[in-house]
């Protein structure tokens, strides 16, 4: 590609170029080798680099096609004549109609990038920094955006301390992408924002976000999401969960690492939800991580998910932040270099209880 992020590549390094000016070579070799008259066919490489390069990059290698075709006629002695001229022409509307396409292109892509870049935008300024500290707890988090794709998707994360020292959190993730999911991503941590403080426990919680997002929800859209509380006291540490079709959270304690699995479940936000609390004691030292599905639905190149379980071992032992890049740094490595492989962007909390 010409643009990689906001850098212009020269055009040396554009394959596009290359590309097209190869198949104008490949064709003169042809043309002198066999003896062929092939003057409509010096346009491919016009069409070859209007896929990859920039319309003026291809309209360069147009010229070059149009010239070449041009020597082409002189060496064979056809010039000026009527067949040759009809080939000359077909090559020379070929060329244009590859810079049409590359224009077009160029414009679709400025398009999703704007798009992007908005997206990316109002997805900063919603999920707001977490402090390294919260009241009684440590606090690291990280958002991934899918690898390689045009778009941004609808995952969220937000903490919230209780007037009594409790640390209450929300990770979720919208179904789709693009702008559409910001702000449904939106318009659940406004909701979360309103309820995290003002009601007992995450399933309340929980009700109350769905009731007030729900109703702004399309047919067939939901959100899945996990609402947590965690109560550090000495000695008798608790998770309080209330899972609506998301992940269970993952702690890891001194001596091991499980999923708090829930036995009341249901279903996501927009998909009338009855969420409900089970409750789960902490070992002293535990640290808990939220995350989304970018993350455990991750596979490989045989089709194998992400072993969270085999690799929670990179949040033990290891500051915070630290613990975070290691397990993304095993992310990268089982994706052989790609992030997020499954094309999901991925958002993780992890907290240190006491």
């Amino acid at each position: 590609m010409q643009v990689v992020g906001d850098r212009v590549e020269p055009w040396w390094r554009d394959r596009g170029v290359w590309l097209g000016l190869g198949v104008v070579a490949a064709v003169a070799g042809l043309d002198v080798v066999a003896r062929v008259q092939l003057t409509g066919a010096y346009a491919t490489g016009a069409i070859v680099a209007g896929m990859v390069a920039s319309a003026r990059r291809t309209a360069a290698v147009g010229v070059v096609a149009v010239v070449v075709s041009l020597a082409g006629g002189v060496w064979s002695g056809n010039l000026g004549e009527r067949e040759w001229l009809v080939r000359t022409f077909m090559c020379v509307v070929l060329a244009a109609l590859a810079v049409t396409s590359a224009t077009v292109r160029e414009r679709r892509e400025a398009r999703l990038r704007r798009l992007r870049t908005i997206a990316e935008t109002a997805q900063r300024a919603l999920l707001r920094p977490v402090p390294p500290v919260v009241g009684r707890f440590r606090v690291a988090t990280r958002y991934l955006s899918a690898a390689r794709d045009t778009t941004v998707g609808g995952d969220l994360y937000d903490v919230a301390l209780t007037a009594d020292g409790r640390l209450r959190l929300v990770v979720g993730d919208v179904r789709g992408k693009g702008l559409e999911a910001v702000q449904t991503a939106g318009a659940v941590l406004a909701a979360w924002r309103q309820a995290a403080l003002g009601e007992p426990d995450p399933a309340a919680v929980a009700a109350t976000v769905d009731d007030l997002v729900g109703r702004l929800l399309e047919e067939e859209e939901f959100v899945t999401a996990l609402f947590v509380e965690l109560d550090a006291t000495p000695g008798a540490a608790t998770a309080a969960v209330a899972s609506c079709g998301h992940h269970p959270p993952l702690v890891v304690a001194p001596d091991g690492a499980w999923l708090l699995e829930t036995d009341h479940a249901t279903t996501p936000l927009g998909l009338d939800p009855r969420p409900a609390v089970d409750r789960h004691p902490l070992p002293p030292g535990s640290r808990v991580l939220l995350y989304t599905d970018g993350l455990v639905e991750h596979r490989d190149e045989r089709g194998t998910f992400f072993p969270l379980l085999e690799e929670a071992g990179a949040l033990r032992g290891r500051a915070l932040d630290a613990a975070l890049d290691e397990l993304l740094v095993r992310l990268h490595a089982f994706g052989h270099g790609h992030v997020s492989g499954g094309g999901d962007d991925v958002a993780l909390v992890l907290v240190e209880v006491g």
